[in-house]
């Protein structure tokens, strides 16, 4: 079946071409436009869609409330959001990201990206512009929070898998590199996913950098 894809943005050029991309995937279809946050909610509940493009800046409901309300089990079932916004600030991405947000898109990116990101968040992954990933981890990682890595709930191997998934790499990446199956990965990302008590992959990113175990392994 079809990946259905609702499209929320104040701006129709943007939504006219956000529609434009993804209908050119065989796999993929449109079924609403909203022109602000109430109405992507309302469409949301209504049309439940298997992901919502959803811009930060829109009247009546910003997209950041949007993405806390649509990846909550509160519109039938939860929907995943990929922020797509012209905006890279912290004050946006940060939040998205910890609302259950299963991307964070710059519309700059282009439009491998965005389908991409689509099907990453259909398959329970995640996808964050590569020029925002760094800067926003780095912001993570200089927050204040408190690490403490000697009561972490992980396994040792868990740390390991947990460490790669915030230096960004993939399931294959993760996989090449431990020498283990990418399905055994992917349990893995499961069981950390439940121990942190986090939505995706970003989740557990953030996580990561928050405890210290991508700092651990020296990355730059």
């Amino acid at each position: 079946m079809a990946i259905r894809v609702l499209i929320a943005d104040d701006q129709e050029m943007v939504r006219r071409g956000m529609r434009r991309i993804v209908e050119s995937q065989a796999d993929m279809e449109v079924v609403g436009e909203a022109v602000d946050g109430v109405g992507a909610v309302e469409m949301a509940r209504a049309l439940e869609p298997d992901v919502a493009l959803v811009d930060v800046r829109m009247p009546r409901m910003d997209g950041l409330e949007v993405t806390r309300l649509l990846a909550e089990p509160l519109v039938g079932r939860s929907v995943k959001v990929v922020v797509v916004t012209t905006f890279d600030l912290d004050e946006y991405v940060y939040p998205a990201l910890r609302y259950g947000a299963s991307g964070f898109l710059l519309k700059r990116a282009g439009p491998a990206l965005l389908v991409e990101a689509v099907r990453a968040a259909v398959s329970g992954d995640s996808l964050i512009s590569p020029e925002v990933t760094v800067r926003l981890l780095r912001h993570v990682q200089g927050a204040d929070v408190r690490r403490r890595k000697g009561s972490s709930p992980l396994t040792g191997r868990e740390v390991e898998v947990a460490a790669l998934v915030g230096e960004g790499k993939t399931n294959a990446d993760i996989a090449a590199e431990l020498f283990i199956s990418a399905g055994t990965v992917k349990t893995h990302v499961a069981a950390i996913q439940r121990k942190f008590g986090v939505r995706n992959r970003v989740g557990v990113a953030v996580r990561a950098w928050e405890l210290g175990y991508v700092e651990g392994r020296g990355a730059r």
